[in-house]
């Protein structure tokens, strides 16, 4: 399986409050909400499917944020945005924060990012940052 950095485009069409492991709750606006993060270990991209599954409510084992957010059964992913072979994780994190707003303390607990977690209450903020930086994957 190839490696490389994704952006998952997710929908929530309802306000809710989440339980985000050790991070406590957060109150999500209903919105787009844009997950940047990196497939570079066991599996590579494979790690888009297992997200996709968690969201379909074909898993239920969270080990990231954004799991917490895909597993909410409002929830689905609406677009999956790839680059092949280069890390460009913290860089795209930081552009989708800017088009939107970053919801701190999600999905960096690895860098120094504030966030990988991104929402914007219109699709196309995010998705056009994405679009930029990705590829687009189905």
């Amino acid at each position: 399986m190839a490696e490389g950095t994704y952006t998952l485009l997710v929908e929530l069409p309802v306000q809710a409050t989440g339980e985000f492991g050790a991070r406590g709750a957060y109150d999500l606006d209903a919105g787009w909400y844009a997950y940047t993060g990196s497939a570079f270990g066991p599996g590579g991209l494979g790690r888009v499917d297992r997200h996709r599954e968690l969201a379909a409510g074909e898993r239920d084992a969270r080990h990231w944020h954004v799991d917490y957010l895909l597993g909410r059964p409002e929830s689905r992913v609406a677009a999956v945005y790839v680059t092949e072979d280069e890390d460009v994780e913290c860089e795209t994190a930081r552009a989708l924060a800017d088009a939107g707003a970053a919801v701190d303390g999600l999905g960096a607990s690895d860098c120094d990012c504030a966030t990988h977690l991104a929402y914007a209450a219109r699709r196309e903020a995010l998705e056009s940052v994405a679009a930029e930086i990705h590829d687009r994957r189905a």
